[in-house]
């Protein structure tokens, strides 16, 4: 069964089983969160939503991505300025998806 969910301002297709990175999250290590927002369940699409669908999910690690340098810079104007950034993800784990 596969199903497109929202979370983080971003949007995911997920079957039960399956490994994602998404955007970080406020729940503990080892705990369930369970995304309301869902969009497609196994052929039926929402308007803009599905009504009582939902994707539960288990929370295995934070971190935070590889660093991303930003540089900026200007001719002849010895302006240089460069700057890092590691954008924080959480790692979870797909249980069940319901419709």
């Amino acid at each position: 069964m596969k199903a497109i969910f929202v979370t983080g301002g971003k949007q995911y297709m997920v079957e039960e089983g399956q490994e994602l990175y998404v955007e970080k999250l406020d729940n503990e290590v080892d705990s369930e969160v369970v995304f309301d927002e869902v969009l497609y369940v196994d052929g039926k699409v929402g308007t803009p939503t599905v009504k009582g669908a939902k994707v539960t999910a288990k929370v295995l690690k934070h971190g935070k991505q590889k660093k991303v340098l930003v540089f900026k810079y200007k001719p002849k104007k010895k302006y240089r300025k460069t700057q890092g950034h590691r954008q924080p993800y959480t790692k979870i784990l797909i249980k069940s998806i319901t419709k």
